[in-house]
């Protein structure tokens, strides 16, 4: 699991559930504002915890928690709807969908800015 600094539970949720197609998996309240929330795919065994930026130096890292790199790496069987979904939601594509050695790729900026590479791997090659 990894920890992503957000603005705001819902609109984060929305967007992850929404714009990448990850699954709600966990939203437990723990006080009268804070909850834990993990965002992700059961599948894979893989969970993005979404953790309500509260401090200055926190809300100044929300969407830039990798500088400027690709913090996020999101394997997908079907890279046009996953990308068509994604714009819809309001995913920013950073550049045009390339073919690689490892799939077709695009990296795109999720709501707050952080940087994903979407990738779809060749067909017969499994997920890393």
């Amino acid at each position: 699991m990894v920890n992503l600094l957000v603005r705001e539970y819902d609109e984060a949720i929305a967007f992850f559930t929404n714009a990448f197609g990850l699954e709600l998996l966990e939203d437990t309240p723990q006080g009268p504002t804070k909850r834990w929330v993990v965002v992700g795919s059961r599948a894979a065994g893989a969970g993005l915890r979404l953790a309500l930026a509260t401090s200055e130096s926190q809300l100044a890292r929300v969407g830039n928690q990798s500088g400027e790199s690709v913090g996020f790496f999101l394997h997908v069987e079907d890279f046009e709807a996953t990308l068509e979904r994604a714009l819809a939601h309001g995913a920013v594509a950073c550049e045009e969908p390339r073919h690689e050695a490892h799939g077709r790729v695009i990296i795109l900026a999720d709501l707050y800015g952080n940087r994903w590479d979407v990738i779809e791997p060749p067909a017969g090659r499994a997920d890393r």
